[in-house]
């Protein structure tokens, strides 16, 4: 019996240490590039910056502004108007995040299409 089992398969240029390699390469490049969008904050804005909202690269909500004096607090409209405006702003800033997270995280998945048995198996 052979040293290499995938000898018997055909694989005789199959070099699995070179593939862990590889795969070891591409999770510190994934883990890298998720630790650079947790840094990184986008802002979506409605209203003419009445109200912006900041969201880092991985979708989480960082922060909330409201421009003074835009709002009556004892008016049930005004804070319902407030609230939607929220909503859309935080619309506005994920869908900037998604799409800073497809262009820093894009070639990484294009990266695992070159591993052999692994297309498209990092899910982006």
């Amino acid at each position: 019996m052979s040293q290499n089992p995938f000898e018997a398969l055909g694989g005789g240029g199959f070099d699995m240490n070179a593939l862990l390699q590889q795969a070891q390469q591409m999770q510190e490049q994934l883990q890298s590039a998720q630790a650079r969008l947790a840094e990184t904050v986008v802002d979506g804005t409605v209203a003419g910056g009445a109200v912006t909202v900041k969201v880092n690269g991985v979708g989480e909500l960082v922060g909330v502004e409201v421009k003074a004096g835009g709002f009556d607090g004892s008016d049930p409209d005004d804070l319902s108007d407030l609230g939607d405006m929220i909503v859309a702003a935080y619309r506005d800033a994920k869908a900037q995040a998604d799409a800073l997270a497809g262009e820093v995280l894009g070639p990484l998945a294009g990266a695992a299409e070159g591993l052999p048995g692994m297309p498209g198996q990092l899910g982006f």
